[in-house]
């Protein structure tokens, strides 16, 4: 991703000044009379995400002004100015005034530059910003660029994005950073404990793979993230509607998701001993495809009953987690686009999160916010978990009946951890479906932001 900074410009950058409803009256005031006239004209009231673009006596652009929330509204977007990279005429800007959070502002105008155009000519918009003073640019440069990654990744198409690809994205990026990368392949997943992953993805003429990615000093905290790499999901013999396979190429969002976390942990050099793990697979319908009632022995030794082929992604989560589990980590993370109940509870938007530890949970909430990378915390309810019981097996993958689909998947793969210090479970959509500021529809960056920021508190 070209950087959208601009550190030194030839000429003067064109100021953008944020203005509310109450403070446009006064900024209105102190603008030159040609200008203020030309607003009025306009009939500019600084409502939240209009922009005016204001001329000079000569023609040029002398300012611009950009609504945004009052101060005292019940519900601020502090990402709005991430609409203004769409908005504005090609050019250098800088911030004339503080807007609500300059730093996720700035961000904001970073992420709103993104354009995917990998098919189809996308050209990026022509403009470009002055960082504002006492902000660190080069970590938010960091987080813009991760979440490209994880859209670009997200956006492909599964026949240019199925498990052979997304490993390769994964040693390409364990080539830039000098990581350690191990790939097991197809029938070799079998002969290394690894059921669950090869009998999601055995129906595939793409076989399917276990990434592992290692970096850092061994003698650090271990911290290994999980991530789900369904490159396309059709439900298995359990098949989806239409409707429900239309957009499944985002189906491996927890290992885009994972792969851009890797890489700001990675280039912001965090003292951490990193894992990562993605089984990626697609989960097809053929002869050979695995069907409900059949049972597998999976890794951790669980004797596993399929209720469900669309539940396959907590399957191969499980398998990646008890090998993630082996080692102990300090810190175990997985990330997956994994239930429909996950959405219908908290929406697009909002992702869920499941963890024990009560300092890592406040910690995750607190993160969220500060870094508007919305995360909701649920409960892993223990009355629930009889819920998995199997007559034939030692649990069943997808309990029958349509209740707390999110928490049962979560209670699910906690059977699969059971050594590491602390466990975090994320339920990601991994997918805009409409665009807002700094988010386009498409692919979308989900929790990487506030675990990256959690890690660089805790491992700095």
């Amino acid at each position: 991703m070209q950087s959208p900074f601009e550190t030194a410009p030839i000429a003067p950058a064109i100021p953008i000044t944020f203005a509310t409803k109450t403070t446009w009256t006064a900024i209105a005031r102190d603008l030159p009379e040609q200008a203020r006239q030309f607003a009025l004209a306009n009939d500019f009231t600084a409502k939240p995400g209009k922009c005016l673009t204001l001329p000079a006596p000569d023609g040029q652009i002398a300012q611009v002004v950009f609504g945004i929330e009052d101060e005292t509204a019940k519900s601020r977007d502090l990402f709005r100015p991430g609409a203004l990279p769409g908005l504005l005429p090609p050019g250098v800007y800088r911030f004339a005034n503080a807007p609500h959070d300059v730093r996720l502002a700035t961000l904001a105008f970073a992420l709103g530059t993104y354009r995917f155009g990998r098919y189809r000519k996308a050209e990026r918009p022509d403009v470009r910003l002055v960082p504002p003073d006492a902000i660190d640019i080069a970590d938010v440069a960091r987080m813009a660029e991760a979440a490209a990654l994880a859209r670009d990744l997200i956006n492909t198409p599964s026949n240019d994005m199925g498990p052979e690809e997304l490993a390769q994205a994964a040693q390409a990026l364990a080539t830039r950073f000098g990581a350690q990368f191990n790939c097991i392949v197809g029938d070799e997943l079998v002969k290394q404990n690894f059921p669950l992953i090869h009998a999601v993805g055995m129906a595939s003429t793409r076989a399917p793979r276990l990434i592992d990615l290692n970096w850092g000093d061994p003698a650090n905290p271990k911290v290994t993230l999980v991530g789900k790499g369904v490159c396309f999901d059709t439900g298995g013999l359990d098949i989806k509607p239409s409707s429900g396979m239309l957009i499944m190429k985002k189906d491996m969002g927890g290992a885009a998701n994972v792969l851009a976390l890797a890489q700001m942990v990675m280039d912001a050099k965090l003292k951490v001993r990193l894992r990562v793990l993605i089984p990626a697979v697609e989960n097809a319908v053929a002869g050979n495809a695995f069907r409900p009632l059949d049972i597998f022995k999976s890794r951790k030794g669980l004797n596993v009953e399929i209720g469900n082929t669309d539940a396959e992604g907590r399957l191969v989560l499980a398998d990646a987690l008890a090998l993630a589990d082996e080692e102990k980590p300090d810190l175990l993370v997985d990330l997956g686009t994994l239930t429909g109940a996950a959405r219908v509870a908290l929406g697009p938007d909002l992702p869920p999160f499941y963890t024990q530890d009560e300092t890592l949970a406040e910690s995750v909430a607190a993160h969220a916010k500060r870094e508007n990378d919305p995360l909701w915390r649920m409960p892993l309810w223990p009355p629930y978990d009889s819920w998995l019981d199997s007559k034939v097996a030692d649990i069943n993958n997808a309990p029958s009946g349509g209740f707390a689909g999110s928490i049962t998947c979560a209670l699910f793969l906690q059977r699969f951890v059971t050594d590491a210090k602390s466990w975090l479970h994320v339920d990601i959509y991994g997918w805009t479906p409409s665009a807002k500021p700094a988010r386009p529809e498409g692919g979308e960056c989900q929790a990487a932001r506030a675990i990256y920021k959690l890690l660089s508190e805790r491992y700095a």
